[in-house]
């Protein structure tokens, strides 16, 4: 428990440093974009997923955690450590990042752009098609298991293109949490908290009505958890 913790603390820390890193960066230099951006954020949940999976199941996110709790590959005793490893490793870039750029865009804090509702719709679909994905390429045992990094990270690039302009395209109650703590943009924070989890456990059960019977030998990576993102990986 205590490597597993370890890794989800190091993995949502570098998920935060680097992605809402580049949205500091590019809001201090104007060369990412905002495809740049996206880009940072799918390629950092890729790599981790590889790098930690197998040590913690690469959750990163307490939506992804709730979502495998509710979907039976994680025990409902672990999940409060685990976010609180992730909330604390998502501080812990947020400070460090105020260190280096101070205040800079809010060090990427998440805010609705048009309106709560917009974004509550978006955050609860995207992070539902992200646990979709988790889900079919962590868990059932059916999938190629080695794409699962691939296809989790891509996700995540995907909602962060069409998303991100409108609600932030966060999916993590962790990452969102860190800027505004550290930061002290507080707007709405409670969309990305409602949203993300509601959107998580509503993958849950379309993936029930998808794949109502996985035998037991048959699932993917079952180390306790899943990865998201991102059961075993997921960011």
């Amino acid at each position: 428990m205590r490597s597993a913790l370890c890794a989800e603390f190091v993995g949502t820390f570098f998920l935060v440093f680097a992605g809402t890193g580049a949205i500091v960066v590019d809001a201090t230099t104007h060369a990412l974009t905002h495809v740049g951006v996206s880009t940072v954020f799918g390629l950092v949940v890729m790599v981790l997923v590889y790098a930690l999976g197998h040590v913690s199941g690469a959750h990163f996110n307490p939506a992804v955690t709730t979502g495998f709790w509710a979907a039976g590959e994680f025990p409902a005793g672990k999940v409060p450590a685990y976010v609180a490893a992730q909330i604390a490793g998502a501080v812990a870039a947020s400070a460090s990042l105020r260190l280096v750029f101070g205040t800079a865009a809010g060090l990427g804090a998440t805010v609705p752009a048009t309106g709560i509702v917009p974004s509550l719709v978006l955050e609860a679909l995207m992070t539902m098609l992200l646990m979709l994905v988790i889900l079919g390429s962590a868990v059932d045992g059916r999938a190629i298991r080695g794409f699962a990094g691939l296809a989790i990270g891509g996700t995540i690039g995907l909602d962060a293109l069409f998303g991100g302009p409108i609600s932030g395209a966060s999916m993590n109650p962790a990452r969102s949490f860190g800027p505004a703590l550290v930061a002290g943009v507080w707007r709405d924070q409670w969309v990305y908290w409602a949203a993300p989890v509601a959107g998580a456990l509503l993958a849950v059960a379309a993936f029930r009505l998808l794949r109502p019977e996985v035998p037991a030998h048959n699932r993917g990576f079952r180390r306790g958890a899943a990865a998201p993102g991102g059961g075993d990986e997921a960011g």
